[in-house]
Protein backbone atom coordinates (compact mmCIF):
# COMPACT_ATOMS: atom_id res chain seq x y z
CA UNK A 1 0.00 0.00 0.00
CA UNK A 2 1.54 3.64 -1.12
CA UNK A 3 -0.31 7.00 -1.40
CA UNK A 4 0.88 10.10 -2.30
CA UNK A 5 -1.18 12.53 -1.13
CA UNK A 6 -1.38 16.67 -1.99
CA UNK A 7 -3.44 19.20 0.55
CA UNK A 8 -3.74 22.60 -0.33
CA UNK A 9 -5.94 25.56 1.02
CA UNK A 10 -5.36 29.15 2.22
CA UNK A 11 -4.15 29.89 5.53
CA UNK A 12 -6.49 29.36 8.40
CA UNK A 13 -8.78 26.79 6.12
CA UNK A 14 -7.13 23.76 8.49
CA UNK A 15 -5.24 21.98 5.93
CA UNK A 16 -2.75 20.91 8.68
CA UNK A 17 -5.36 19.72 11.04
CA UNK A 18 -6.50 17.25 8.14
CA UNK A 19 -2.85 16.13 7.53
CA UNK A 20 -2.18 15.59 11.36
CA UNK A 21 -5.63 13.81 11.49
CA UNK A 22 -4.63 11.56 8.39
CA UNK A 23 -1.01 11.07 9.77
CA UNK A 24 -2.07 9.89 12.80
CA UNK A 25 -4.53 7.51 11.49
CA UNK A 26 -1.70 6.13 9.18
CA UNK A 27 0.06 5.17 12.15
CA UNK A 28 -1.96 3.87 13.87
CA UNK A 29 -3.20 1.70 11.18
CA UNK A 30 0.94 0.33 11.28
CA UNK A 31 1.82 2.68 8.13
CA UNK A 32 5.03 4.67 7.76
CA UNK A 33 4.82 8.07 7.01
CA UNK A 34 6.44 11.14 5.63
CA UNK A 35 5.37 14.67 5.60
CA UNK A 36 6.22 17.94 4.22
CA UNK A 37 4.72 21.10 4.44
CA UNK A 38 4.95 24.87 2.95
CA UNK A 39 3.19 27.57 5.33
CA UNK A 40 3.43 30.45 2.57
CA UNK A 41 1.69 33.55 4.02
CA UNK A 42 -1.06 31.82 5.85
CA UNK A 43 -1.59 34.43 8.17
CA UNK A 44 -2.66 36.74 4.94
CA UNK A 45 -4.90 34.25 3.45
CA UNK A 46 -1.84 33.03 1.51
CA UNK A 47 -1.40 28.84 0.23
CA UNK A 48 -0.99 26.45 2.31
CA UNK A 49 0.25 23.17 1.08
CA UNK A 50 1.23 19.67 2.23
CA UNK A 51 2.92 16.50 1.20
CA UNK A 52 1.75 13.47 2.60
CA UNK A 53 3.39 10.00 1.63
CA UNK A 54 1.90 6.90 3.45
CA UNK A 55 3.02 3.62 2.82
CA UNK A 56 3.21 -0.26 4.44
CA UNK A 57 7.49 0.32 3.42
CA UNK A 58 9.62 2.85 4.80
CA UNK A 59 9.58 5.95 2.54
CA UNK A 60 12.67 7.74 1.86
CA UNK A 61 11.54 11.00 0.80
CA UNK A 62 8.65 13.48 1.87
CA UNK A 63 8.42 15.13 -1.44
CA UNK A 64 6.10 13.89 -4.26
CA UNK A 65 7.42 14.15 -7.80
CA UNK A 66 5.20 15.46 -10.66
CA UNK A 67 2.96 13.34 -12.04
CA UNK A 68 3.04 10.53 -8.71
CA UNK A 69 0.45 11.88 -6.30
CA UNK A 70 -2.56 9.37 -5.81
CA UNK A 71 -5.22 12.15 -3.87
CA UNK A 72 -5.28 15.59 -3.86
CA UNK A 73 -7.34 17.24 -1.31
CA UNK A 74 -8.11 20.82 -1.39
CA UNK A 75 -9.94 23.40 0.55
CA UNK A 76 -9.97 26.01 -2.15
CA UNK A 77 -10.95 24.89 -5.89
CA UNK A 78 -7.98 27.87 -7.65
CA UNK A 79 -5.43 25.84 -5.27
CA UNK A 80 -6.45 22.60 -6.51
CA UNK A 81 -5.51 23.80 -10.19
CA UNK A 82 -2.01 24.69 -8.54
CA UNK A 83 -1.36 20.84 -8.04
CA UNK A 84 -2.83 18.82 -11.13
CA UNK A 85 0.93 18.31 -12.26
CA UNK A 86 1.52 16.38 -9.84
CA UNK A 87 -1.65 14.10 -9.80
CA UNK A 88 -0.65 10.79 -11.55
CA UNK A 89 -3.37 9.83 -14.87
CA UNK A 90 -5.34 7.93 -11.94
CA UNK A 91 -5.08 9.78 -9.09
CA UNK A 92 -8.34 11.77 -7.77
CA UNK A 93 -9.13 15.16 -7.05
CA UNK A 94 -11.28 15.80 -4.08
CA UNK A 95 -12.07 19.51 -3.63
CA UNK A 96 -14.20 22.51 -1.65
CA UNK A 97 -16.65 23.95 -4.44
CA UNK A 98 -16.58 27.24 -2.63
CA UNK A 99 -13.92 29.63 -3.62
CA UNK A 100 -11.84 31.68 -1.24
CA UNK A 101 -11.72 35.18 -3.19
CA UNK A 102 -8.42 36.52 -1.83
CA UNK A 103 -6.74 38.09 -4.74
CA UNK A 104 -8.38 41.13 -7.06
CA UNK A 105 -7.58 38.74 -10.52
CA UNK A 106 -9.61 35.67 -8.93
CA UNK A 107 -10.42 33.87 -11.99
CA UNK A 108 -13.74 33.07 -12.93
CA UNK A 109 -15.66 30.17 -11.02
CA UNK A 110 -17.21 28.93 -14.23
CA UNK A 111 -13.17 28.62 -15.46
CA UNK A 112 -12.29 26.92 -12.90
CA UNK A 113 -15.42 24.33 -12.45
CA UNK A 114 -14.70 23.58 -16.38
CA UNK A 115 -10.85 22.73 -15.70
CA UNK A 116 -11.64 20.64 -12.99
CA UNK A 117 -14.79 18.74 -14.74
CA UNK A 118 -12.53 17.82 -17.45
CA UNK A 119 -10.32 15.92 -15.16
CA UNK A 120 -11.70 12.00 -15.15
CA UNK A 121 -11.22 11.71 -11.30
CA UNK A 122 -12.64 14.10 -9.13
CA UNK A 123 -15.14 15.42 -6.67
CA UNK A 124 -16.12 18.92 -5.78
CA UNK A 125 -18.47 19.74 -3.01
CA UNK A 126 -19.65 22.24 -1.28
CA UNK A 127 -18.10 21.79 2.27
CA UNK A 128 -18.81 25.15 3.87
CA UNK A 129 -22.58 24.98 2.90
CA UNK A 130 -22.46 21.44 4.67
CA UNK A 131 -20.43 22.53 7.43
CA UNK A 132 -23.06 25.29 8.09
CA UNK A 133 -25.67 22.93 8.07
CA UNK A 134 -24.03 21.15 10.91
CA UNK A 135 -24.12 23.65 12.96
CA UNK A 136 -20.38 24.79 12.63
CA UNK A 137 -18.41 26.57 9.52
CA UNK A 138 -15.23 25.41 11.13
CA UNK A 139 -15.43 21.88 10.42
CA UNK A 140 -15.57 22.62 6.58
CA UNK A 141 -11.93 20.65 6.46
CA UNK A 142 -13.63 17.66 8.40
CA UNK A 143 -16.17 17.17 5.68
CA UNK A 144 -13.38 17.64 3.17
CA UNK A 145 -11.52 15.03 4.99
CA UNK A 146 -14.63 12.79 5.08
CA UNK A 147 -15.02 12.75 1.09
CA UNK A 148 -11.86 11.63 0.87
CA UNK A 149 -12.24 8.41 3.35
CA UNK A 150 -12.87 6.57 -0.52
CA UNK A 151 -9.36 6.95 -1.57
CA UNK A 152 -7.35 7.24 1.59
CA UNK A 153 -6.47 3.26 2.33
CA UNK A 154 -6.99 3.98 5.85
CA UNK A 155 -9.04 2.40 8.45
CA UNK A 156 -12.35 4.71 8.85
CA UNK A 157 -12.58 3.27 12.39
CA UNK A 158 -8.76 5.22 12.41
CA UNK A 159 -9.70 8.54 11.47
CA UNK A 160 -12.35 8.38 13.82
CA UNK A 161 -10.17 7.75 16.04
CA UNK A 162 -7.62 9.77 15.40
CA UNK A 163 -10.42 13.06 15.29
CA UNK A 164 -11.46 12.04 19.26
CA UNK A 165 -7.76 12.01 19.74
CA UNK A 166 -6.74 15.34 18.20
CA UNK A 167 -9.75 17.07 19.26
CA UNK A 168 -10.48 15.52 22.79
CA UNK A 169 -8.72 19.25 24.34
CA UNK A 170 -11.91 20.91 23.11
CA UNK A 171 -14.01 18.94 24.82
CA UNK A 172 -16.87 16.00 23.82
CA UNK A 173 -19.48 18.46 21.91
CA UNK A 174 -16.11 19.71 19.87
CA UNK A 175 -15.40 16.08 19.17
CA UNK A 176 -18.98 14.74 18.36
CA UNK A 177 -19.42 17.57 15.81
CA UNK A 178 -16.45 16.80 14.01
CA UNK A 179 -17.29 13.11 13.98
CA UNK A 180 -20.52 14.16 12.49
CA UNK A 181 -18.86 16.55 9.89
CA UNK A 182 -16.79 13.32 8.79
CA UNK A 183 -19.58 11.01 8.38
CA UNK A 184 -21.43 13.96 6.31
CA UNK A 185 -18.49 14.27 4.12
CA UNK A 186 -18.08 10.18 3.50
CA UNK A 187 -21.83 10.25 3.20
CA UNK A 188 -21.51 12.93 -0.14
CA UNK A 189 -18.52 11.15 -1.62
CA UNK A 190 -20.11 7.45 -1.49
CA UNK A 191 -23.13 9.36 -3.28
CA UNK A 192 -21.04 10.94 -6.03
CA UNK A 193 -19.49 7.25 -6.88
Amino acid sequence: MKKDIILSGVGGQGILSIAAVIGQAALKDGLYMKQAEVHGMSQRGGDVQSNLRISDRPIASDLIPTGKCDLIISLEPMEALRYLPYLSKDGWLVTNAAPFVNIPNYPAEEAIQAEIDNLPHHIMLDVNQTAKEIGNSRTANIVLLGATVPFLGISYEKIQDSIRHIFQRKGESIVAMNLQALEAGKAIAEKML
